[in-house]
């Protein structure tokens, strides 16, 4: 849909959408996006401060993108990027320079009409590529503030909404992809995700949250689709007979989340029934909102209540909030509705007559990949692989052709950022096949090892350490020649990306995650990547990886290649990835590794000196400046390596199944890591931990010196809050966090490193010049 000459007469773009979209949105979403509008007017006149407009268009899921300081680089060179105001919306970047924009799609779900009006908004406004999420969302980048009214109202106009997309509020609610058509389901989780989601949507009792809000339903327990146990709130389909009868209702966790510090979700309940779950949600909304942490950002997510307060006290809070909420009519009525997200299929039920050789290898695989059987007799399945998450404007029209042609609006993204088409007639698939390949969307490998998730990272993120993107396309390129010759349980691995600690590409539950990191070596900053292991998808997100050290990024291939290698050689008769790399152990793993861990000396290879796509240096250099003494730096670096080793050694004792004194271990680093820093300054600091505390405390955290960019003083806090309890009692989950927390702060205390010298280098310069 596009504006006309008439139309255009004397009248802007957003105000010829305005009076032609009036009429076809939900009235309170027009109101809402009104409102945004004047908001946009009132920060252009200075009337709005930027803090109070940050979290405004946060809520309306415009969001701050990574610029290189008011420049972008397009892979030879920069070029400036013409800011039209001046006021500050973050670290380096400038309120109304073209941000990202994220759009809601509960549980998945698009029909053709949502999936062409998205690929014209990312035509028009953004750079032509929609971005999938692992969040089952849609994001584009480089919109102007000035078209989201305009990309809004379009949105509104066929049902979808950006309110709440970011901000400290209830996100997209997301669900298994496959509900509906999975044969392993105890029912459709569709109509309540869809239900929780209309529910909650602007709702007040979920306005004034410290952090973000997630939700996820999954159909069953055994596969990765839904990964509940990672949400803040999950919900798994279960089905109970009570006096003959058979009742629907839901297994509640809460508390979970990954984050730098990751925590699985606590069992609320087995057994919710499905009149009861909206009523509880709210209550547990309420009792987050009013007890949560607002201050201290680090530990404002649900997960760190529950924690605090124990599983069985915040359940007690919650059924007493819950006897107190007045009957809301909306907690019941949606269940005369659940036939209203039922599907059905646009063509007959037919199954596939396969010949020899049928459409050669290539389909063979894909076939093998991407197609599976629905519950229903005669149809499929069939995954559309996005490489990165990402669809061109016009692949996203030919595929919502594709989807008229073959199935009726039965189409959803997924949690591997990927599309898949519903209600496919076995028969039709050649023929699917056929036209995603002349679109260039028929990739094989949706599900397995190829299949990489990743952040965006340094592409876009403003907390992007490392190019979790470059990464990730490298190691799919490099995984996509091979594939089809690869030993099938390697095939099925599941590789993780994330550009920093917080998580936002899961490593912690892939088979072999990474997240990125950075490290100083010879005058020069690197980037690595921290590998994790031991993660677990299927069982909604069973377990958690553990760190296992550092790898500089341009090794990473390299580290794939040799942990793959070792189980396909290595593994006994079905043994799991995860169960083969307990059995191995970390300083097995670590020895075998050893190699990869090294840098080179740039004059050898100076590839590692750069970030994957990138054919910048990855950092300025401090080099014959004598900008720090030698002896005081190599004390510094060489205690940060101790505390290196010391947290590796408390993973080690946590496998062993020594909570305690892997968390006396987990300390020390912590206390070594802080005494390093300490001895830039004073190279006679003591072991004594209330010494080294102290004077950390004066040097680093009084001074905010230690304060991440983005963080601020959370990592700070992890060293604080371990200090007090380092003569308590530890169990294992109690243990396997510090550990993670004692880990964090050691690269916290790496790039606090790398700041001070950086810092120093400039400051010489200037001295020099």
């Amino acid at each position: 849909m596009t504006i006309s000459e008439k139309e255009t007469s004397g009248d802007t773009p957003a105000e010829i959408w305005k009076r032609r979209l009036a009429g076809r949105m939900p009235a309170d979403w027009a109101e809402g996006i009104d409102h945004f509008e004047t908001e946009i007017l009132l920060k252009k006149q200075g009337k709005i401060e930027d803090k109070v407009f940050a979290e405004t268009r946060l809520r309306r899921g415009a969001y701050g993108q990574r610029y290189d300081n008011g420049f972008r680089h397009d892979g030879a060179s920069q070029r400036a990027i013409s800011y039209p105001a001046a006021a500050t919306k973050g670290p380096n970047t400038l309120w109304d320079a073209p941000g990202m924009q994220r759009i809601k799609i509960p549980f998945g779900g698009m029909t053709t009409e949502q999936m062409d009006v998205i690929a014209d908004l990312s035509e028009e406004y953004a750079d032509s590529i929609c971005h999938v999420t692992t969040r089952q969302d849609f994001q584009l980048h480089y919109v102007s503030i000035d078209d989201t009214p305009s990309m809004f109202r379009r949105l509104a106009a066929v049902g979808i909404t950006t309110l709440e997309a970011c901000g400290n509020s209830v996100r997209n609610v997301t669900a298994c992809p496959v509900a509906g058509v999975c044969r392993d389901e105890s029912f459709d989780v569709t109509p309540y995700a869809r239900a929780a989601f209309r529910y909650l949507l602007g709702h007040p009792d979920v306005q004034d949250f410290g952090r973000k809000f997630k939700i996820a339903f999954s159909g069953c327990r055994q596969h990765p689709c839904g990964l509940t146990s990672m949400h803040d709130l999950g919900f798994i389909a279960v089905k109970r007979t009570e006096s003959g009868r058979e009742r629907r209702g839901f297994e509640m966790v809460v508390g979970g989340g990954l984050g730098s510090d990751p925590y699985k979700a606590k069992v609320f309940a087995e057994f919710v029934p499905e009149e009861e779950f909206l009523a509880l949600t709210q209550a547990v909304c309420r009792v987050y909102a009013r007890l949560g942490e607002k201050k201290k950002r680090g530990r404002a997510r649900i997960k760190f209540l529950v924690s605090d307060l124990g599983i069985e006290k915040f359940r007690e809070l919650v059924v007493e909030e819950r006897a107190k909420l007045p009957k809301d009519a909306r907690w019941t009525d949606f269940l005369s509705q659940l036939s209203e997200t039922d599907e059905s299929p646009l063509r007959s039920p037919q199954e596939r007559e396969r010949t020899p050789g049928e459409g050669g290898n290539e389909y063979e695989y894909w076939l093998s990949t991407n197609v599976a059987p629905q519950r229903q007799p005669g149809y499929a399945v069939v995954s559309v692989t996005l490489p990165l998450g990402d669809i061109t404007a016009n692949q996203m029209r030919g595929l919502a052709d594709i989807a008229r042609k073959f199935v009726k609006n039965t189409v959803r993204t997924t949690v591997e950022q990927n599309i898949i088409l519903r209600w496919v007639s076995q028969s039709d698939v050649p023929a699917v096949y056929a036209a995603l390949k002349s679109i260039d969307l028929a990739e094989p490998g949706a599900g397995t090892i190829v299949d990489v998730t990743a952040c965006p990272g340094t592409d876009t993120c403003k907390l992007g350490v490392s190019s979790s993107r470059g990464l990730a396309g490298v190691l799919r390129t490099r995984l996509a020649e091979k594939s089809m010759q690869l030993d099938e349980a390697i095939r099925g691995l599941r590789i993780k990306i994330s550009g920093c600690f917080n998580s936002c590409g899961q490593h912690h539950i892939a088979d072999i995650g990474f997240y990125g990191t950075s490290r100083n070596v010879r005058d020069f900053v690197v980037p690595h990547f921290q590998l994790v292991l031991g993660g677990k998808s299927k069982e909604n997100a069973a377990s958690y990886g553990l760190a296992m050290g550092n790898i500089p990024s341009k090794s990473v291939p390299a580290t794939v290649d040799r942990l793959t290698d070792l189980y396909a050689r290595g593994r006994q008769a079905g043994e799991s990835f995860q169960a083969f790399i307990a059995r191995l152990g970390k300083t097995e793993i670590k020895k075998a590794l050893a190699d990869l861990a090294e840098v080179p000396p740039r004059e050898k290879d100076a590839s590692y000196y750069t970030d994957w796509g990138d054919v910048r240096e990855y950092s300025t250099k401090d080099k014959g400046m004598g900008e720090c003494a030698g002896e005081v730096v190599s004390l510094t670096e060489f205690g940060l390596k101790a505390a290196d080793r010391e947290v590796f050694e408390a993973q080690v004792l946590l496998d062993q199944g020594e909570p305690q004194k892997a968390a006396e271990t987990a300390y020390r680093a912590m206390m070594h890591a802080a005494q390093a820093l300490i001895k830039k300054y004073n190279i006679d600091i003591s072991e004594d931990p209330e010494a080294v505390v102290k004077e950390f405390r004066s040097r680093f955290y009084d001074t905010q010196i230690f304060h991440d960019p983005y963080a601020g003083p959370k990592f700070a806090a992890y060293y604080f809050r371990a200090h007090e309890r380092r003569t308590g009692v530890f169990d294992a989950e109690k243990s396997h966090h510090l550990v993670e927390e004692a880990q964090l702060f050691i690269e916290a205390a790496y790039s606090c490193n790398i700041r001070m010298s950086m810092a120093q280098a400039s400051s010489n310069a200037v001295l020099n010049a």
